[in-house]
């Protein structure tokens, strides 16, 4: 396996990014923080990337911009697009193709967000992750034709998307992207 695809997808699911939580079904609790964060669990250590990306629709200039997120149903999460990269695959290609696997849109990358950091422990080995974050706009597809990984593909307001996001970290990317899209509060478009 290459070893950065490890850890970065478990049983098909990728991690999301935030506090102590529980991990994919595996019973133990991820850790997020600086490295002293993961240190009860002593051994190996791997390094995952993966990349991922805020895809917002303008439906008009008089409405807010949305954002797409996708969810699992039990239990409820909501996250954004992200995924690891394939052998020889750049973080912008990553991250264009995972979106639209995720989510079943079409993307265009328009800038480079952030990124996060977090700790997990996944089968005893520990793991230090970090995600890149892109600004996407929608260009086609459709949410229906979303994969299998996650239950639903929904689109919310900025504002709204703040407040479902179940991990810290990648609210803090959806506050960036507000930011940079010029929205007040994410619910008026800017002049």
């Amino acid at each position: 396996m290459d070893p950065v695809a490890r850890g970065g997808r478990h049983n098909g699911r990728e991690a999301g990014g935030g506090g102590a939580r529980q991990a994919a079904g595996d019973g133990e609790p991820e850790r997020s923080g600086r490295a002293g964060g993961a240190r009860a669990a002593r051994g190996p250590l791997v390094r995952d990337v993966s990349a991922g990306g805020v895809v917002y629709r303008r439906l008009s200039a008089a409405k807010p911009p949305e954002v797409a997120l996708v969810g699992r149903l039990h239990p409820r999460r909501w996250a954004l697009p992200k995924g690891t990269p394939h052998t020889g695959e750049s973080l912008e290609g990553t991250a264009m193709r995972e979106v639209g696997e995720e989510t079943g849109l079409e993307v265009r990358i328009v800038g480079t967000l952030d990124q996060i950091q977090y700790w997990f422990v996944w089968g005893g080995v520990r793991h230090f992750k970090t995600v890149h974050f892109y600004l996407m706009e929608m260009t086609g597809g459709d949410t229906a034709n979303h994969d299998h990984e996650y239950d639903v593909v929904e689109w919310f307001t900025l504002s709204e998307a703040l407040r479902k996001l179940s991990y810290p970290n990648e609210a803090r990317v959806v506050d960036k992207a507000q930011q940079v899209l010029g929205t007040a509060e994410g619910d008026s478009a800017a002049s």
